[in-house]
């Protein structure tokens, strides 16, 4: 997804572009076109400033949004909204999935984890999700230690794996658990 196309830009160039007009209008003392669109213009372009300080990016997609419709439909429900949550922008949070690094205690407040892509994949015939995150004050033993409730968290039956491709960052992937886990579960 284009960065510049983040609605925070988007209202950010519509006010100045109105307020320009606006202001070239009252010096041409076109007093008619500069009313409305000074003052309409001016306030739009603040809004769209404000928007961009509280502006977090959505996460990258790695793979397309068409490759894995099929399996996303057979997949849990859960898993879908949650990457169409992180795909798109957000504004007045520190990071995309805020709320539940805060419930899973993987939160710090200076320097919280910053999802930084999410992947798509079908591993054994089963529809799962992989997320990338700049781990930044959280330590590997905190992630560790909410590995099992990390699967449970984001929908009934998944279960997580934890993988370090670089320091610094950790990869978070949901995958159903494996029939004989579930068998084992139930007795």
């Amino acid at each position: 997804m284009n960065k510049f196309f983040s609605p925070g830009n988007l209202i950010t160039i519509g006010g100045a572009f109105l307020s320009l007009i606006g202001l070239t209008a009252y010096f041409t003392d076109a007093t008619n076109l500069s009313v409305p669109t000074f003052f309409y213009g001016v306030p739009i372009f603040l809004i769209g400033i404000s928007l961009k300080t509280t502006e977090v990016p959505p996460a990258l997609r790695v793979v397309s949004a068409s490759k894995f419709t099929s399996e996303r439909n057979k997949g849990p429900e859960e898993l879908e909204k949650l990457v169409k949550d992180v795909t798109r922008w957000r504004y007045g949070q520190s990071c995309q999935l805020e709320s539940s690094l805060r419930v899973l205690k993987l939160w710090d407040i200076d320097n919280p984890p910053q999802l930084i892509e999410i992947e798509e994949l079908v591993k054994d015939g089963n529809y799962g999700i992989r997320m990338r995150f700049d781990m930044a004050a959280v330590s590997l033993e905190r992630w560790n230690a909410q590995k099992e409730r990390l699967g449970r968290f984001f929908a009934k039956g998944l279960c997580a794996e934890l993988f370090c491709p670089t320091p610094g960052q950790i990869d978070l992937t949901l995958l159903p658990q494996k029939q004989e886990e579930n068998s084992q579960e139930n007795e």
